[in-house]
């Protein structure tokens, strides 16, 4: 299992505080670290959408200037700002072999999702 999200962001922590408590073992991976590719966003989008990917709620999104926002209309566009922007990515995203099991961070949910170290 893979994390992927920003170590200093708020809703990673509470994930990984989670995932820690429930003893569930994960790689983190940090897009401010060591980036993101084309490729594994296009991997992304195609099982959840990029629409899903891009957090139109956080600060990153709203510093945006109305210009780039309004660019932000095809999957193409949305995973250029991803790459040069990785802190627009909704976060944390948890992939298992390749499949990503959720965006966001939601206790209900991986409640669902995990039990102990099985992913369900």
């Amino acid at each position: 299992m893979i994390v992927y999200g920003i170590k200093n962001c708020n809703t990673v922590k509470s994930a990984l505080d989670w995932l820690k408590k429930k003893k569930i073992e994960f790689e983190f991976h940090d897009y401010k670290a060591k980036g993101i590719s084309d490729s594994k966003l296009k991997e992304w989008s195609k099982q959840v959408g990029w629409e899903t990917l891009v957090n139109k709620k956080g600060m990153t999104w709203r510093k945006l200037d109305d210009k780039t926002k309004a660019e932000v209309t095809t999957q193409t566009a949305a995973i250029g700002l991803m790459t040069k922007q990785t802190s627009v990515i909704k976060r944390p995203l948890i992939e298992v072999a390749g499949k990503v099991v959720t965006v966001g961070f939601d206790e209900g949910e991986y409640k669902q999702k995990f039990k102990s170290d099985i992913i369900l």
